[in-house]
């Protein structure tokens, strides 16, 4: 991959450098000291990823990040000096687009191995997830599927998002109103680490509760679990929630199309899928199968994602039967779930 770095301390430029010239996958495009400068850089030559830090004189990490996906997209890794002192502005630069966040390997640091492999590890899987459609896309089959009839006293509100996606569910969670009918279950593209602090985010934002989804939960109408490890969410029978390490080879972990997949399988009653903001295809099969047996499905309109990378693919196999802008999105999920005789009128 060509790389950009966006950081204006010379001692943290140098370690990037340094991580970046292991091996001959990657190549250095540019470094820019300031957010102004990447944004310039990115809109002249813009690499195969942005390695952006969050403190920088001027216009800050988060405000390139949501420039740059605004005016010229690219994928961008947040890469500051603690992830964890930073919290708040992590999730803004994930609201904004950005796709994961990792510390910065410092020379002369105690942490000599582990960060910057980290930090390769994290562009390697980001070299996999932006690449041309690959061998991921195979997992999912609808084999085997059944059509369901549907039942009102089982509903399920499957959703699945990637880069951009804490702040567009946030959106949709506190619009969806205290006596949602329907259990929801969310599928976000997100490092394990910052799995909990999603939860606590979305339960602020949120007029349902959201935590993290545990092995042998069963969904529950008006509330929100969110899948929080690094393996797959799946249902391991109708009405139970479990993980699963399989399909290994799978690059998108926690796997939107490997949870739907599950929904197609396993799930008794009425369901609706949403695909929001998200590089890469995850999900897009997985809905177009939830379409195929019959439940209600939704992708976010290109003009409100900050990343049109999901909802492309699945505009493209046709598996929404509706394209929303975010804002509508919530309504029209509270309209579809009205009781059937509610409804007609």
């Amino acid at each position: 991959m060509r790389i950009g770095i966006a950081n204006d301390l010379p001692i943290a430029v140098e370690s990037l450098r340094l991580v970046l010239s292991h091996g001959d996958r990657h190549q250095l495009a540019w470094v820019a000291r300031t957010g102004e400068e990447a944004v310039r850089w990115c809109a002249r030559d813009k690499p195969d990823l942005i390695l952006m830090d969050l403190m920088m004189p001027g216009m800050g990490g988060v405000a390139a990040t949501r420039h740059i996906m605004r005016e010229t997209p690219c994928p961008i890794l947040i890469v500051t000096a603690s992830v964890g002192g930073n919290t708040a502005q992590v999730f803004e630069a994930l609201g904004a687009g950005a796709m994961d966040a990792v510390n910065t390997p410092v020379a002369g640091s105690t942490d000599k191995r582990e960060a910057p492999a980290n930090l390769l590890f994290k562009i390697d899987t980001i070299a996999k997830l932006t690449g041309p459609a690959g061998e991921d896309t195979r997992f999912f089959t609808a084999r085997g599927a059944v059509k369901h009839p549907g039942s009102q006293s089982d509903r399920l509100l499957a959703i699945g998002s990637s880069a951009g996606g804490p702040a567009a569910l946030a959106s949709i969670l506190e619009k969806l109103g205290p006596q949602f009918p329907a259990a929801v279950v969310v599928i976000q593209h997100l490092d394990e680490q910052f799995a909990t602090g999603l939860a606590e985010w979305l339960n602020q934002k949120s007029v349902l509760p959201v935590r993290l989804a545990r092995e042998g939960d069963r969904p529950m109408k008006g509330a929100v679990l969110l899948a929080g490890t690094g393996d797959h969410l799946i249902f391991t029978s109708p009405d139970t929630l479990g993980y699963s390490p399989v399909p290994r080879e799978c690059s998108y972990r926690p796997s939107v199309d490997v949870f739907l997949d599950s929904v197609v399988r396993q799930w008794p009653g009425e369901a609706a899928g949403v695909l929001l903001t998200g590089m890469g295809r995850d999900g897009a099969r997985g809905l177009r199968a939830l379409r195929d047996v019959g439940h209600f499905t939704v992708a976010q309109d290109r003009a409100s994602c900050a990343v049109y990378g999901m909802p492309k693919a699945a505009a493209e196999l046709d598996a929404a039967m509706e394209i929303l802008p975010l804002d509508k999105i919530a309504p029209r999920l509270v309209q579809q779930f009205q009781p059937k005789a509610a409804q007609s009128f």
